[in-house]
């Protein structure tokens, strides 16, 4: 029988605040918390550190265009997959997405939530309760109040969205001006560097790495270019002005640990903010800093939520998943079963998060890879918009191809250094993606099996 969903296609409910705010917290999850300690005892000197993050948000901010310009030009559900698919077909589409879809998102919320619930855990539990069956029990809750809250409606989603990504803002630019204004540090400590390394562009570069992987996520937002009220317009606005707050954010946090700790502290330090909120507030700082990562914990969940389930029904459409993962009720704009399907997939995370983490570590080095295949879409897009007579109003990203050729190049450069540095790992995780090739080709005869049924 013909599913009467055949001929519904999603509806734009989204403004350009909504999606903006989705941008921020997929960036923004718990990495500006810890990763600036990484990035200050690779590059020893304030010239560095800040040179890093600088030249990081640089590189982002051509990213950001170039994806603003994807979005724009290609707004569809699940983009990041169907871009690709278009432009290159569909068994590269599904080698790139079937990992990241089924075991880096879901194994990166099931890890965020378990840091949210052990930073939260302590403001309301007694010392004696804090064990690790209820710190479990309590990201638990988390991914399933999320799930709910989605299920409702994608309206819901994305006011859930706001609150918790206007929050974070909020608690960010709090314990940012505490650090520059406070006189709790000296200019003695700020000058408390360690030597400039030999070999400081080897430095810069470790650096530039962690920063690099810290400015992440916000390619994922064209998922959502269907449901994006005139997408042409307003994607590449939430995208820009999201990553902007978020270089914001980070320049000013950033500068705060600095101006508190000096080099020497952060590097030491395991957790920097906490270190940087407690020389600040005292004792109340520790609280702070765990409401900032519990609720940055709940947006990086939630954007996940909202925006992966497209990714589904992008891959369900292009027949490299069942139908039941495109369907979406029309009322509420939810695809339900994909959405319960996530939300299942990581809390079954939360049981195997040690082989999910291994897993990820292996992986995670054709991230980079993976940005720069659909990045480089770019180049078809604008070769089939030349031949053809349709005339685009959207977004154009200024000083093509120069921006988004350098753009890539960054991204093959990272790559080429994590194979150099970690052969083993980048062997151990190319093998892993290409375990996609035999599940593609299953899925494909599944789905013609099936075809006649659709009709």
């Amino acid at each position: 029988m013909a599913d009467k969903q055949e001929n519904q296609t999603i509806k734009a409910s989204l403004n350009t605040f909504d999606v903006t705010m989705i941008v921020v917290s997929l960036v923004i999850g718990i990495g500006i918390f810890r990763t600036p300690a990484m990035v200050a005892a690779a590059t020893r000197t304030p010239v560095l550190f800040f040179t890093a993050w600088l030249a990081g948000g640089l590189i982002t901010l051509l990213g950001a265009l170039t994806f603003a310009e994807i979005g724009s030009r290609f707004p569809q559900p699940g983009s990041y997959y169907q871009v690709v698919a278009r432009s290159y077909g569909s068994l590269l589409a599904f080698l790139l997405n079937w990992a990241n879809v089924f075991i880096i998102n879901t194994a990166s919320g099931a890890g965020v939530a378990l840091i949210g619930a052990e930073y939260i855990a302590p403001i309301f539990l007694p010392a004696g309760a804090r064990t690790s069956q209820n710190i479990m029990l309590i990201a638990a809750g988390m991914i399933i109040l999320l799930v709910l809250l989605n299920y409702i409606g994608i309206k819901s989603g994305a006011w859930t969205q706001n609150v918790l990504s206007l929050s974070k803002i909020a608690l960010i630019v709090i314990l940012a001006a505490a650090g520059l204004l406070s006189r709790a540090s000296t200019p003695a400590i700020r000058a408390a560097a360690l030597p400039l390394p030999a070999h400081w562009w080897s430095a810069l570069g470790l650096g530039f790495i962690s920063v690099f992987f810290s400015y992440g996520g916000y390619q994922q937002t064209i998922n959502l270019g269907a449901d994006l009220k005139n997408p042409a317009k307003n994607l590449p606005r939430s995208v820009l002005t999201g990553m902007i707050l978020v270089i914001s954010c980070y320049l000013l946090l950033n500068a705060a640990y600095w101006r508190t700790l000096g080099i020497p502290g952060m590097s030491s330090a395991k957790l920097v903010a906490a270190e940087t909120a407690g020389v600040v507030f005292g004792r109340l700082g520790a609280n702070l800093v765990s409401v900032a990562i519990f609720l940055s914990a709940l947006g990086f969940l939630n954007a996940i939520l909202i925006q992966l389930p497209r990714t589904y029904l992008a891959m369900a459409e292009d027949r490299t998943l069942p139908a039941i993962f495109k369907k979406f009720n029309p009322r509420t704009q939810v695809q339900e079963f994909g959405l319960i399907f996530l939300g299942v997939f990581i809390l079954l995370s939360l049981i195997f998060l040690r082989t999910f983490e291994n897993i990820v570590n292996y992986v995670m080095f054709l991230d980079s890879l993976g940005i720069a295949v659909v990045a480089s879409t770019i180049f078809v897009l604008r070769i089939k918009a030349r031949k053809s007579s349709q005339d685009y109003q959207g977004f154009k990203l200024p000083f093509y191809p120069a921006l988004p050729a350098v753009f890539i190049f960054f991204l093959l450069t990272i790559t080429i250094s994590v194979l150099i540095s970690q052969p083993q790992s980048a062997l151990l995780g190319t093998a892993f993606v290409c375990l996609g090739f035999p599940l593609y080709f299953v899925m494909r005869r599944l789905a013609k099996k099936n075809k006649p049924e659709e009709k």
